[in-house]
């Protein structure tokens, strides 16, 4: 049988599992499935050669119980709306696992970033927010960046939203840039979350990290965050990355500084100084003690879950892992740190600008690190003595935590 790869299909596949655990009643589980809101939009956008492209965007709120829809938004020529409302869903037990007082919301423009020029991706950029205008605001929803946006791009929209209301409102969007009310410590943010979930998954396994081998999936922000703090933070010995061009790999190491040089200068991890060539795949497969998908969805598979030899997958990823992977690795014995709780360093990060914008008074990097630290340390371990207790896989462990939230959340308004 062929495996269902729609991420929002997995994401329902998911939910009704732990519904099933957690013996939601089906009117609960019902309003859980489905998303609260969502937006469709087509965005005209004139282009430097004068004609008028119209590009297809999206914004999805899907639940908003525990508070404002969070999330980011994509600039991506495959987007699709099932890819934003999982991803949606994937927030709204995000904020709830790392309790914080948000919902889950997402959004998505298909388009090909790397082909416009700047000034083509700013006046989208600008399109895009007075689409959903409307719809975003502290109290509401907000945005931030995500894949292949970036605070120059949050900036637009922004400073789009201020002529819009006429006011000064910083807090309609995180990932800013620090000089408009961006948060200390944002950029690393998610890496640095998943960092301190190994950390903690290390412990809990008896596991040293010095030493320990590792690779990674993905080299943007976070994957190239991930390797730098992986090196310098836990003492991993990271012998592989990648980028959506390809791999390298270095059995004695790769040095971060080195990698990201050559990356900043070539565009690409590809032909690094004293490193061999190695495929996406491949990489996957290698025999590292952590292995971190940090790029996109559906990468463990039915079709090469069983060739995975690491002991810990960090997913900073969002949806790596499709159902069919998670249990075959489970069978393994492979500790999974699933996606929302080990990436939720960005959205708790997220959440922290969101306060800091509401009073202006900005924190200092190292407070914002130890606040973080301490919020994924404990959405770990809530996690992980779920697992523990009732006998279950940490993914299940971590819908469980974070259903039940937003069920009592949805209850307590009497919704459901």
């Amino acid at each position: 049988m062929t495996e269902n790869l729609n991420p929002f299909a997995i994401a329902q596949a998911q939910l009704d599992k732990a519904a099933g655990i957690l013996q939601l009643a089906p009117d609960m589980h019902a309003f859980l499935r489905e998303p609260m809101r969502e937006f469709h939009f087509s965005i005209p956008v004139r282009m430097d050669d004068g004609h008028t492209q119209t590009f297809r965007a999206f914004r999805v709120q899907y639940n908003d119980a525990r508070g404002p829809a969070k999330g980011g938004i994509r600039f991506h020529p495959d987007e699709t709306i099932d890819t934003v409302r999982a991803l949606a869903a994937w927030m709204t037990w995000k904020t709830a696992v790392a309790d914080v007082p948000l919902g889950g919301g997402k959004g998505g423009v298909i388009c090909e970033p790397r082909k416009m020029s700047a000034g083509e991706r700013e006046r989208l950029s600008r399109g895009y927010m007075r689409a959903v205008a409307r719809f975003v605001g502290l109290r509401r929803d907000v945005p931030a960046p995500d894949v292949n946006t970036n605070p120059e791009i949050m900036a637009w929209m922004l400073d789009e939203y201020e002529t819009i209301t006429g006011a000064h409102e910083p807090g309609v969007i995180t990932g800013k840039p620090l000089m408009l009310g961006g948060s200390a410590g944002r950029g690393p943010a998610t890496a640095m979350g998943g960092m301190v979930t190994i950390r903690e998954a290390a412990k809990a396994l008896d596991m040293p990290l010095a030493g320990t081998t590792c690779a990674i999936q993905g080299y943007g922000n976070v994957g190239s965050f991930a390797h730098r703090l992986a090196h310098n933070l836990l003492g991993l010995k990271v012998t592989a990355v990648s980028d959506e061009f390809g791999g390298i790999y270095c059995e004695g190491g790769l040095d971060p500084e080195v990698v990201s040089a050559h990356m900043r200068r070539n565009g690409k991890v590809g032909g690094c100084p004293g490193s061999e060539a190695i495929g996406n795949a491949e990489l996957l497969e290698l025999p590292v003690d952590i292995l971190i998908p940090a790029a996109i969805e559906n990468q463990l598979t039915a079709a090469n879950a069983d060739r995975i030899r690491a002991r810990i997958v960090a997913e900073l990823a969002n949806g790596p892992t499709t159902p069919e992977a998670d249990q075959v690795l489970t069978e393994k014995g492979v500790y999974i740190i699933p996606d929302f709780l080990c990436n939720a360093g960005g959205v708790t990060v997220s959440y922290f600008e969101m306060v800091q914008n509401s009073y202006g008074f900005y924190w200092t990097e190292d407070l914002v690190q130890q606040r973080l630290d301490e919020k994924m340390t404990t959405a770990f371990h809530a996690v992980h003595e779920m697992a523990t207790e009732r006998g279950i896989e940490t993914r299940m462990a971590a819908y469980l935590v974070a259903v039940n939230r937003v069920a009592e959340a949805v209850r307590a308004r009497g919704w459901v």
